[in-house]
């Protein structure tokens, strides 16, 4: 695998970002069906993600878009 290239798993969250989810709970379903993980360590890794340089260049609208939701909420406290 070319060290540019974002792993499955890390393409896989950042597909998860890119939807809408209808209600409560349908996003930690998603998370634990579709990639096997639990939401906390999906936000573990989501987190790290928005700070590698080839998720940035893999989907620039969807992680930049978390990074300013990220901001105001670290802003917020």
């Amino acid at each position: 695998m070319d060290l540019e290239e974002l792993a499955e798993r890390e393409r896989g969250i950042l597909a998860l970002e890119r939807r809408g989810f209808p209600g409560p709970g349908a996003k930690e379903r998603a998370i634990r069906e579709e990639l096997g993980l639990a939401p906390v360590r999906y936000y573990q890794l989501l987190n790290a993600l928005l700070d590698d340089p080839r998720a940035l260049a893999a989907d620039p609208v969807t992680v930049n878009r978390l990074r300013r939701i990220r901001e105001s909420r670290r802003a917020e406290r």
